[in-house]
């Protein structure tokens, strides 16, 4: 099951939120490489984490968002503690190939998919990542957003 996310938002939902982490917590008990996507926490607060928004919707994955508590010390340290399973292309040491087993197949980096890395602030617009995933250090407060496609940003505001 996916969640599909509005623009806009409340930034607390009790009830969701505890849904939200039974679900993640059960997802990650049972989670590995191969396994369809988990449902994610709900966004970190703005100021401390990093949110991490995942669009697989052009791979019928929808759009899913988590939190990485604390300071993560990399973007794929913030994927990862955001509750999503990533794997590298086999030929391409660092190139994300899938994130929670989306794609089914393996894109190579010259193709016209791929998994695009964004940043933004909360609530503001995205920019391309100019490095990748395993050399940024987000900082907590900021939203690290990833979009498998032809190099669009995530089909979401930051949230």
């Amino acid at each position: 099951m996916t969640d599909t996310l509005a623009p806009a938002r409340p930034t607390r939902r009790t009830l969701g939120s505890i849904a939200a982490a039974a679900a993640l917590t059960a997802g990650l008990l049972g989670a590995s490489a191969v396994q369809a996507p988990q449902a994610q926490a709900a966004a970190c607060d703005g100021t401390t984490g990093v949110t991490v928004v995942v669009d697989s919707t052009a791979v019928g994955g929808g759009i899913q968002t988590g939190c990485a508590p604390g300071d993560p010390a990399s973007g794929l340290a913030a994927l990862t503690g955001a509750g999503f399973a990533y794997t590298f292309h086999p030929r391409y040491p660092g190139f994300v190939c899938t994130i929670n087993a989306l794609p089914t197949t393996c894109t190579n980096p010259t193709g016209s998919a791929y998994w695009s890395y964004w940043h933004a602030q909360h609530g503001g617009p995205w920019s391309y990542s100019n490095l990748g995933a395993g050399s940024y250090n987000p900082a907590p407060g900021d939203v690290e957003g990833w979009s498998f496609g032809a190099g669009a940003q995530p089909g979401v505001t930051a949230l």
